[in-house]
């Protein structure tokens, strides 16, 4: 061997000892083992593995405390409910929780005919009979069919008041309270009655500014006559053209809401009877009752929930109250029935009175779904009829 030839290599790392040998062994082939025999290709040792970050279980428990919160605010909502309702229920005369029909089933899948009174307690001067009901109305919802209904019975005009005599609708109510009113109704009608539900409007106005105010579809511009003159100055309210309304989806408090519904006169118009004044009220009831169904609503139930229920005396309970507002909040509110009784204008003692038309039995006949709806007949502005939907009557 030459002398410059050497049987080792030198690395860098020092000198191996032995003989180095002068051909690499080549890697092992596919499905041999590194000793040349079957098997698997040795790999390296794996890392530890990382910790998984547990987001589902943070979601979990995101959603169950979403739960629970939404169930204590629930029940917190319907205990503040349940207490105005419960003083609701106490200023309903128990001779007039008597004369309703009971029904079988939940208000959510049975019909239920409600009587509306809306009484004036106003004690603002010119307003002597303000334990008059302002507003007669039956509202009808039919889960089934998902519909609803409301039939305004003009204030004025004349029925038979058992134990009265003939006299005008809303003098019932003043002879003897709700269960004077409902014997009436229901007389007059000769349907069945489910509940009934009285609203002070003086204060109806606290439940519309407690839910935010309602949306109230105007049809046509209003200037109302003096009255309820919003500024203190008597020199200011001689001034004052009284109230108006533009055409069109307006938002309005309390206050506004309530002026809309009691206008007699539209300066604008001449040809508006007091029909056209039930038919806004019907509006302001309908948007009320949206807007108490609302999700909104809903979220602040805790807060308002008592004071919804005070301008309120009705024998329904709270969980009936919150079965219709279900009801109500399923129908289609859009295709709603608004239909009216009417008659023919006269002067009877030197009151202005309606002497009933015989058509007030096939309306009452649409009200109940008995028969296609017909519009009153045009020129004849105190005759009764029905509409379907957001139009005047």
């Amino acid at each position: 061997m030459p002398k410059e030839e050497k049987p080792y290599r030198i690395y860098r790392g020092g000198r191996a000892k032995g003989r180095v040998p002068l051909q690499r062994h080549a890697p092992p082939k596919k499905g041999e083992t590194k000793n040349g025999g079957p098997g698997t290709t040795a790999t390296p040792p794996a890392s530890p593995p990382r910790p998984r970050r547990r987001y589902g279980r943070w979601i979990v428990l995101g959603l169950l405390g979403l739960i629970v919160l939404a169930v204590v605010w629930g029940v917190a909502g319907y205990l503040s409910f349940r207490s105005g309702v419960g003083e609701a229920n106490e200023r309903i005369p128990g001779s007039a929780a008597q004369l309703l029909e009971k029904q079988d089933g939940l208000l959510t899948s049975t019909p239920t005919t409600i009587l509306v009174l809306g009484t004036d307690g106003s004690v603002a001067g010119g307003r002597g009979d303000a334990n008059r009901s302002d507003s007669i109305m039956l509202v009808r919802s039919d889960p089934r069919r998902q519909g609803l209904a409301f039939l305004s019975i003009p204030r004025d005009l004349r029925v038979p008041i058992p134990g009265i005599g003939t006299a005008k609708a809303n003098a019932a109510f003043q002879h003897g309270g709700a269960t004077l009113a409902l014997r009436t109704i229901r007389d007059l009608t000769g349907l069945d009655v489910n509940h009934v539900a009285i609203v002070d409007f003086d204060r109806f106005r606290e439940l519309i500014d407690a839910v935010g105010g309602i949306e109230v579809d105007v049809l046509k511009p209003i200037q109302s006559n003096r009255f309820d003159c919003p500024y203190p100055s008597p020199k200011r309210c001689a001034e004052w053209d009284g109230w108006r309304f533009e055409q069109g989806s307006q938002h309005m408090d309390g206050r506004r809401a309530l002026v809309y519904s009691r206008i007699r006169e539209n300066r604008l118009d001449l040809s508006e009877t007091d029909l056209d004044r039930a038919r806004r009220q019907q509006q302001v009831v309908q948007a009320t009752a949206a807007k108490v169904t609302s999700l909104g609503t809903a979220v602040r139930l805790p807060f308002v929930g008592d004071d919804m229920a005070r301008p309120l005396a009705t024998d329904l309970s709270a969980g009936q109250l919150m079965q219709l507002g279900w009801a109500y909040f399923r129908a289609d509110a859009a295709r709603a029935l608004h239909c009216r009784l009417g008659g023919e204008p006269a002067s009877v003692d030197g009151e202005s009175v309606l002497l009933g038309s015989e058509d007030n039995v096939a309306a009452v006949a649409m009200f109940m779904g008995r028969s296609a709806p017909l519009p009153p007949p045009k020129g004849l502005p105190y005759a009764p009829g029905c509409v379907v939907g957001d139009r005047a009557l």
